[in-house]
């Protein structure tokens, strides 16, 4: 297969790709605008391999992504790209209302022109891949709830009701005009490569710099947490056996509040960075409580039976084991966060397109 994956050099995007590349036989188209969270050094593993192509374009851009489609003649398309920082659509939700509802609308169109014009047996196999978030659901109120494909929409931020309008476009996209596609709903994600405003990378190189570990409210929001090249095998399997029309959530098994997951890694941090910053005597230490996000959603949980029964995947990793990767890769591989952090990757990336 040929499968173009919009936002390639985003956090899940990149893990797509590698899984992709390094353990199947197929071919990646990267579409990517390489926003401030597009990075194409996650893909250096990669980016040699005859099987792999980059494009940069902008998924609002329509006569760009006719131009890619009509290029590549992919077989699948597997919709990443997303503005997805909830504190971000707070503080400006236009990027949101941009990219997540008119840019899932624009690729739409432009797949749909795809498909029709494609011969009979390549279009019955085409598919069309939309990734979105159980943030679309709201929040659960009691302890044993759980998400499930008929769950309500009820989006609590800017963010999760740009991605809940983006899986309605999708959905009706296939009843009105038959294009074959398959929405997927996945918790938090976590693992390398993760942008460092986000909790997990956040956390470790906080503690790490001896900063403080800022934690919203009490602490007691609970997610459900996913490592993401868990998340990669898991989208994998649905592009090439989920069927049409249906939807799959995709979650970890791993209810965490947030303040135990940062406690988490600063038990693995004492274990690992034993020798801390001056002034710091315990990583936890340097928790701190700061006023709560407007519209917190207090708990997520996923139901991913579906995709269990009918697609036979289930994570490979736990909590504990995915964490201590997570912690480590950070560890061994600070040319790629300092880069992030001091802004150069960006930097160079903006002046390569003068």
């Amino acid at each position: 297969m040929k499968i173009l994956v919009t936002g390639g050099a985003g956090f899940i995007g990149s893990a797509v790709v590698r899984h992709i590349i390094n353990d199947t036989q197929d071919s990646v188209i990267n579409v990517d605008k390489l926003t401030y969270a597009g990075n194409l050094e996650s893909l250096e593993s990669v980016e040699t391999n005859p099987r792999y192509a980059f494009e940069q374009v902008d998924i609002c851009d329509k006569a760009e992504l006719e131009r890619v489609f009509n290029t590549h003649q992919p077989d699948a398309v597997m919709h990443l790209a997303a503005e997805s920082h909830v504190d971000r659509s707070i503080d400006g939700p236009a990027a949101f209302i941009e990219t997540n509802i008119v840019g899932t609308y624009t690729l739409l169109e432009a797949a749909r022109s795809y498909w029709n014009g494609l011969p009979e047996d390549k279009k019955v196999t085409f598919r069309f891949h939309h990734i979105s978030t159980d943030e679309v659901y709201g929040d659960l109120e009691g302890t044993d709830d759980l998400f499930t494909e008929t769950t309500p929409y009820a989006p609590s931020s800017p963010y999760s009701a740009s991605k809940a309008s983006s899986d309605h476009l999708v959905r009706a996209w296939l009843r009105t005009y038959g294009l074959p596609t398959i929405v997927t709903n996945c918790s938090n994600n976590y693992g390398p490569f993760h942008f460092p405003e986000k909790l997990i990378p956040l956390m470790i190189l906080n503690a790490l710099e001896g900063k403080k570990l800022p934690v919203y409210g009490n602490g007691m929001q609970i997610r459900d947490w996913l490592f993401v090249e868990d998340h990669a095998r898991a989208l994998y399997k649905v592009v090439t056996e989920g069927e049409i029309g249906e939807t799959y959530n995709i979650g970890g098994h791993n209810e965490k509040a947030n303040i135990e997951v940062v406690r988490t890694i600063c038990g693995l941090l004492e274990e690992l960075v034993p020798n801390k910053p001056a002034g710091v005597v315990k990583y936890e230490d340097l928790i701190t409580y700061v006023t709560d996000r407007p519209g917190h959603d207090v708990r997520y949980a996923i139901d991913a039976t579906k995709i269990g029964k009918e697609l036979g995947w289930k994570p490979q990793e736990t909590f504990e084991t995915g964490i201590r990767k997570t912690v480590e890769w950070y560890l061994n591989n600070k040319k790629w966060w300092s880069r992030v952090l001091d802004g150069s990757y960006n930097r160079e990336r903006l002046g390569s397109q003068k």
